[in-house]
């Protein structure tokens, strides 16, 4: 798997994250609101990508640790500081449970169910 289809998985993934948050509070399916909130954890997402150089090994769990860590912590600053939107206790708490299941469990998926040959890893 190449490092642009690893970045597009995480990225949808993020962006699942929003969708089924904002679903869940009722607060509707729009293209633009679902972006708007995504972006501070997707900006977060590149900057990941970047200090952890994860296009050397973007499949590994532990880029994916790195991504989780950034992702969550990087995108609650920038949701805080830059769009100053609340960053409650119980959202940290479920952003952080969910974009670890998300960043990280696809990548023990593909290494443990062995979906990609060696080479690829």
């Amino acid at each position: 798997m190449s490092a642009t289809g690893a970045a597009a998985i995480d990225a949808v993934l993020v962006v699942v994250f929003v969708a089924l948050g904002r679903s869940s509070h009722h607060e509707g399916s729009a293209i633009a609101g679902t972006l708007g909130v995504a972006a501070p954890f997707l900006l977060a997402l590149a900057g990941g990508w970047l200090l952890g150089r994860v296009w050397q090994r973007p499949r590994s769990v532990r880029m994916g640790v790195v991504l989780w860590i950034t992702t969550v912590s990087g995108g609650m600053v920038l949701r805080r500081l830059a769009w100053h939107r609340g960053t409650a206790f119980a959202f940290v708490i479920v952003a952080t449970i969910v974009l670890g299941a998300f960043l990280v469990g696809w990548r023990v998926a593909v290494d443990r169910l062995g979906w990609f040959s060696r080479r690829d890893r």
